[in-house]
């Protein structure tokens, strides 16, 4: 299924409709302020494992993202931020940034697995924050895009997306053409923050 949102005014049904969907377990392709990703919420372990199935990747090889409402979530699932990453954070979120922090015990406990670190996104796109906000925890995204990609269409044109992903994903979210660079990678587990890759986003310092 697909259904149009518009971001500067997401409709409140439609929004239910996508949150009741990943209540379910369900996979919702999703637009951010990059490119469109595939998610799902974060407590359905198993829909995380069909995400890395359609990567063709194991769950504990998959490099997926946990998308925040805002800062205050992030706490929820890394170790204590120092003021220094604090301060870069809140400069750059929302914003089209992926920021790789140290995970805590909770991510552990939720995946089954130890993971060291986890790489955070806060996107500026009210229909995902809002998408957030009703279902009440954070989503695990990754990209709709794979390294070998060169179609541009493909990857931006949501009509496009649910054509090649109809029956891997329970919902495509059409919000209009979508972008095709991916955010700003940034390692903030090293002495000081590293751009790992230039995306989207300039950070601000």
């Amino acid at each position: 299924m697909i259904i149009r949102l518009y971001e500067e005014n997401p409709n409140p049904k439609q929004i239910r409709q996508v949150v009741d969907c990943l209540s379910d377990g369900g996979l919702v392709i999703v637009p951010t302020d990059t490119v469109y990703g595939i998610a799902c919420s974060l407590q359905h372990v198993k829909s995380i494992e069909t995400m890395a199935h359609i990567r063709n990747k194991k769950l504990k090889e998959s490099n997926f993202s946990v998308v925040c409402s805002d800062i205050s979530q992030i706490a929820d699932f890394t170790r204590p931020l120092s003021n220094n990453i604090f301060r870069l954070l809140k400069k750059n979120l929302p914003g089209p940034f992926t920021f790789i922090l140290e995970a805590n015990n909770k991510l552990t406990k939720i995946l089954k697995f130890s993971r060291k670190n986890v790489g955070i996104r806060i996107p500026n796109n009210s229909i995902i924050l809002e998408i957030i906000r009703v279902l009440g925890e954070p989503l695990v995204i990754t990209s709709v895009k794979n390294e070998d990609d060169e179609i541009a269409e493909y990857i931006t044109d949501p009509e496009l997306i649910y054509e090649n992903y109809q029956n891997s994903v329970n919902l495509v979210i059409d919000a209009g053409i979508g972008q095709n660079v991916g955010s700003t990678i940034v390692d903030c587990t090293l002495d000081e923050p590293e751009i790992t890759r230039q995306g989207n986003g300039v950070l601000i310092l």
